[in-house]
C-alpha cells in the first residue's frame, strides 16, 4: 500500500482539538503522523494549500439496502442506493443504514451490500422484521419482536450499532416501546423516526423525550415541520419548546436526517437562533431526497454553514460526534494508528442557494465541495486529480 503525504492543508480534527495548518502522513492504511514535518519518502504527495482536511465524514442516516424486489421500498428495494457510488464523492467514508433491514433480512443486507462495499457500512436493526419495506408491513405490530431484533444485533456486532423504529402511523406507543425493549436487551441505542398520519394529533415529543427515551438514544428529523409530527418549535410563540434543551441535557441526541420531507427552515432557524444546533448532521439519503432539497452530505453541511454554524462545529457533527453517537469512537478522527479515512474539502465562496423540503430558499456564501476522499489509505475519489503529478 502506497505512502501518502497530505501537505499544507487546514486540518480540522475535532476529536483531537485540531484546527491549524498541518501535514498528514499515511502508511499501511493508517494515520502515521499529523504534524508540521514534510515527508521525504511518500509515494504520493498531495498539496492541499487552501483546502480543508478532516476525518472521513460519517453519515448516520443514509439508506443503502438497495435491491430489486418490488414493494420493498428501502428494504432490498428500488429507493435505496449503493454506497460507493454516492458516498465517496461527498467525502463520506462511513454510513449508517437506519433500519432498512429488520431482524428477518439483515443477513441479505450484509451479503449483498455491506460485504460488497468499500464504504464502511453499519446498520440499525429495524424492530419490524421486514425492515423498512413500507406499508402495510411497517404497521404490523406482530412483526415487532424485541427478542429477535436483539438476537440479530448480538450475532452481528461487527456492523450493528443499535435499533430503529420508523413510519408507524397509529396513535399508540407500542412501536416505541418495542424498539426500546430491544435497546435495553442489547444495551444499544435506538433511533426514533417519530410520526403518525393526519387523522389524529401527533404523539407528544415531550413524553417521548422525558419519559420514554434514554440517554444516548437518537431523535432524527429534528427540524421537520410536518403535520404528522410534533415540532420542536412552538407554533404559537415561534420559540423552542422549553423541554427540548432539558432533553439534550438528559443525553438525547438530535440528528438532522434531512431527507425528502424532514428539514424546514421554519424549525431550524428559530432553533438555531436560540443556540440549538444539531448533534449530528446526516442526509437521509435515498432516491427521492438526493434529487430534491437534500442532495448530499456536502449540501446539508453547507446549509448549516449558511445558518452560521461554524466550520469546526459542522465538521464535528459530521465526524467525531457522529462516531460517538453510534458508539464507534475509533472512527471520525485523525489519531495516529487510526484507519486513514480522510476527506479533503474545498470551501467555495460566492452566492449559493439552499432550499428546504417545503420550498423555502435562503442564500449562503460558502458551498462545500469534496476534492478527494481517502478510505483506509486508498484514494477512492479525486475530483480534480490533485493526487496526480
Amino acid at each position: 500500500m502506497k505512502k501518502i503525504s497530505i501537505q499544507n492543508g487546514r486540518v480540522i480534527d475535532p476529536a483531537n482539538g485540531l484546527d491549524q495548518l498541518l501535514n498528514i502522513h499515511i502508511e499501511n492504511g493508517k494515520i502515521a503522523s499529523v504534524d508540521s514535518a514534510l515527508s521525504t519518502n511518500a509515494d504520493i504527495t498531495i498539496d492541499v494549500s487552501g483546502l480543508f482536511v478532516c476525518p472521513g465524514l460519517i453519515d448516520i442516516h443514509s439508506h443503502h439496502f438497495y435491491g430489486t424486489e418490488h414493494n420493498h421500498y428501502l428494504s432490498n428495494g428500488f429507493y435505496a442506493v449503493p454506497p460507493d457510488g454516492f458516498t465517496f464523492r461527498s467525502g463520506v467514508t462511513t454510513v449508517l443504514d437506519p433500519g432498512g433491514a429488520g431482524w428477518k433480512n439483515l443477513h441479505i443486507f450484509k451479503k449483498n451490500v455491506i460485504h460488497q462495499s468499500k464504504t464502511r457500512v453499519l446498520a440499525l436493526v429495524n424492530i419490524v422484521g421486514e425492515g423498512m419495506r413500507g406499508n402495510p408491513w411497517e404497521q404490523d405490530v406482530n412483526d415487532m419482536n424485541p427478542e429477535l431484533a436483539s438476537r440479530a444485533a448480538e450475532e452481528n456486532k461487527d456492523c450493528v450499532v443499535g435499533f430503529k423504529v420508523a413510519h408507524f402511523l397509529a396513535e399508540d406507543w407500542i412501536a416505541v416501546e418495542r424498539v426500546l425493549e430491544a435497546g435495553k436487551l442489547s444495551n444499544l441505542p435506538v433511533m426514533i423516526d417519530f410520526g403518525g398520519d393526519d387523522s389524529h394529533p401527533p404523539l407528544s415529543i415531550e413524553k417521548l423525550f422525558m419519559e420514554k427515551l434514554r440517554p444516548g438514544d437518537i431523535y432524527t428529523h429534528v427540524y421537520t415541520d410536518l403535520k404528522r409530527r410534533d415540532p420542536i418549535i412552538d407554533p404559537s410563540t415561534k420559540k423552542l419548546k422549553p423541554f427540548i434543551k432539558e432533553a439534550r441535557k438528559k443525553g438525547i441526541i438530535f440528528d438532522v436526517g434531512h431527507g425528502g420531507a424532514s428539514f424546514a427552515y421554519s424549525q431550524a432557524l428559530p432553533a438555531i437562533e436560540e443556540g440549538f444546533y444539531p448533534d449530528t448532521i446526516s442526509t437521509d439519503l435515498h432516491i427521492d431526497s438526493m434529487n430534491a432539497a437534500m442532495k448530499d452530505q456536502m449540501n446539508v453541511m453547507s446549509k448549516f454553514l449558511a445558518m452560521n454554524m461554524s466550520m469546526y462545529d459542522v465538521i464535528k457533527a459530521s465526524t467525531s460526534d457522529a462516531a460517538k453517537a453510534i458508539g464507534r469512537n475509533e472512527l471520525g478522527n485523525l489519531s495516529v494508528g487510526a484507519d486513514a479515512d480522510v476527506t479533503i474539502l474545498n470551501a467555495r465562496e460566492g452566492t449559493f442557494g439552499f432550499f428546504d423540503t417545503l420550498g423555502i430558499r435562503m442564500n449562503g456564501n460558502i458551498k462545500l465541495e469534496c476534492e478527494a476522499t481517502i478510505r483506509a489509505g486508498e484514494i477512492v475519489y479525486d475530483l480534480n486529480g490533485i493526487s496526480l503529478k
